[in-house]
């Protein structure tokens, strides 16, 4: 079982929520994930430039941020292996989808994606991991009919 919850602190209304949890709950039979706990939390701008600034002292907005909990040791482990939480700031993704001509839709599953592949241990500093995360990446965007 898996508990994946989705929430909107953003003060925008976001039409595509169930469109988020069906490509999560899509990824997560993809993935084979069992017993897994992870958010996604959608917030506007300011909120999701406190965090980086305090979490990464990078201050300024940014489109998504995952806080991985599996990357600390400390983390006690469990019947459920808690992922942790995604941040996704709307107001980016609404200047990203013009910025690269693309629709909502697709940028947010974007970001979903690519958070998660963060919370499951994928990374891209150096270019062997890259690879390995951006073709993991476009396989599951693929597989769910989300082109490029």
């Amino acid at each position: 079982m898996n508990d994946i919850g989705i929430f909107n602190e953003s003060n925008k209304d976001i039409e595509l929520l169930d469109e988020i949890e069906k490509l999560v709950n899509y990824y997560v039979n993809y993935l084979k994930l069992e017993n897994t706990v992870f958010n996604i939390i959608f917030v506007n701008n300011e909120t999701i430039r406190k965090i980086n600034r305090e979490y990464r002292n990078i201050d300024r907005e940014t489109d998504v941020i995952s806080f991985a909990l599996e990357d600390n040791n400390t983390f006690p482990k469990g019947e459920f292996r808690v992922l942790g939480d995604i941040y996704i700031s709307i107001d980016k993704a609404i200047s990203q989808k013009d910025e690269y001509n693309h629709s909502l839709k697709r940028e947010l599953c974007f970001l979903v994606t690519h958070g998660l592949l963060h919370l499951l241990g994928y990374d891209h500093m150096t270019k062997e991991d890259e690879k390995e995360m951006f073709d993991l990446q476009k396989e599951l965007l693929d597989s769910y009919g989300i082109k490029e």
